[in-house]
């Protein structure tokens, strides 16, 4: 009784189902109809007045003359300004009713597969193939589908469109072309003086140049400044700024030596002195803070670890030195590309040197980072801002009672800033600097 029941159930639903699905395809293929006549008739309608238009710009073209088709579009008489006015809107009119074209083929694609997902569904669902009959007997068939007229109109439609268009081309190429032909040749002579030093156009070159190799130091600059603005210690935030205040002048001489060579003018040596100079007092102002402030080298308690420091980490001293070494050559690498530049006439020379030289002072930074980095550690350590190792085992009351009286000796816990020529508030000190970020 129960299964007869949900059999019948079943029909009920499935006969209910077939009779909505049968309603809504006689809709569509009602609309579909409706809109494929409507169309066909506005299509019929635009070929006519397409045909009418071209007539009559035929007959125009067959009466005026050459001179009088170059005229503008505003010295037009009314009729031809009637008759551009209905080109366009053809054109308008035209695309519009494309458009209409391709909505009406997505509705006939789109209805097409609702059916087909929805009677699949139905399918699964009930366990049955008789929605995928239904489908064949009565969707396949259906004029919403099985009619191709759509696409013959809009394959007419692109054809129609494209002549539309073309004639259109093809008339402007006309009026163009007539130009030429009833071109007034006329010419004017003017005189003027060769132009014969292309070089000044560049004169701003070196200019821009120096501005953007000043910015990076500007702003490290005015950050010493703001520092020092913020702490009130002339040590090392003023004579930080001063190292990074060196890179103005260097750049600025550069800059006018090389604009006053182009010109030839008399005083060149004169900013060729001055960049050389200031090239010296910048190199040796940033080599001495290497070696002193960045990396702590040549301290005079470094007892066996000569022109080093009293500790180090690394196990071979040859590194320090070579380390030295490195930093002075590509420090004064300079020299070279000023010696090139001075003794030769060509213009390119100099930049050809510099991008040679510009790998080296990528090496010489990436040297400078691994000792800059163990002076900052070592500078924590000293100053019990960093330990140097940690136990993992807990420490017993033996072993703090050993550690207390470690500290309360002299000697044994030592501050690397003891024994200093000078001192600050906060243990700042010439051979190492507070932090690492502050004197990069």
């Amino acid at each position: 009784t129960d299964e007869d029941t949900v059999k019948r159930y079943f029909a009920k639903f499935e006969e209910k189902f077939f009779q909505t699905c049968e309603k809504e395809l006689a809709k569509i293929n009602t609309f579909y109809s409706e809109k494929l006549a409507e169309a066909q008739r506005r299509f019929a309608t635009l070929q006519n007045e397409l045909q009418s238009s071209l007539d009559a710009q035929k007959e125009s073209i067959g009466v005026t003359t050459l001179r009088q088709r170059r005229k503008p579009v505003f010295h037009l008489s009314h009729e031809e300004r009637v008759q551009h006015r209905n080109i366009k809107d053809l054109k308008l009119a035209f695309s519009e009713f494309y458009l209409s074209l391709i909505l009406l083929q997505n509705y006939q694609n789109l209805n097409f597969t609702g059916f087909r997902k929805i009677l699949k569904k139905h399918d699964k669902i009930l366990e049955t193939s008789r929605g995928a009959d239904w489908r064949v007997a009565h969707v396949e068939v259906a004029p919403f589908y099985t009619c191709k007229k759509i696409n013959q109109l809009i394959s007419e439609t692109e054809g129609v469109t494209w002549i539309l268009y073309a004639d259109g081309y093809l008339d402007c190429a006309t009026r163009w072309c007539e130009q030429f032909i009833l071109l007034n040749c006329n010419f004017s002579f003017f005189f003027f003086e060769i132009f014969t030093e292309p070089e000044f156009c560049h004169r701003y070159t070196y200019g821009v140049r120096a501005i953007v190799q000043c910015i990076p130091a500007w702003l490290r600059f005015i950050q010493c400044l703001r520092r020092y603005r913020d702490t009130k210690r002339a040590f090392p935030h003023l004579v930080n700024a001063g190292k990074y205040s060196t890179t103005f002048f260097t750049v600025t001489f550069a800059a006018l030596y090389s604009t006053h060579k182009e010109r030839r003018h008399s005083d060149t040596e004169v900013f060729f002195y001055l960049w050389v100079v200031f090239c010296v007092i910048s190199s040796c102002y940033t080599l001495i803070w290497d070696l002193k402030m960045d990396w702590g080298l040549f301290d005079k308690n470094a007892g066996e670890n000569t022109f080093l420091r009293e500790e180090i980490v690394y196990p071979q001293k040859a590194y320090y030195y070579c380390a030295i070494i490195e930093d002075v050559i590509l420090r004064f690498a300079w020299t070279i590309q000023i010696s090139i530049t001075a003794t030769t006439f060509q213009p390119h020379v100099g930049d050809i040197i510099a991008t040679v030289f510009a790998p080296l002072e990528v090496f010489r930074r990436f040297v400078w980072n691994f000792f800059r980095l163990e002076n900052e550690h070592l500078n924590n350590c000293g100053e019990f801002r960093a330990v140097r190792d940690i136990s993992v085992a807990p420490l017993n009351a033996d072993d703090q009672t050993l550690l207390e009286q470690m500290m309360d000796q002299e000697d044994g816990v030592r501050n690397r800033q003891k024994n200093r020529s000078w001192k600050y508030n906060q243990s700042i000190s010439l051979r190492r600097p507070r932090l690492a970020s502050q004197y990069v």
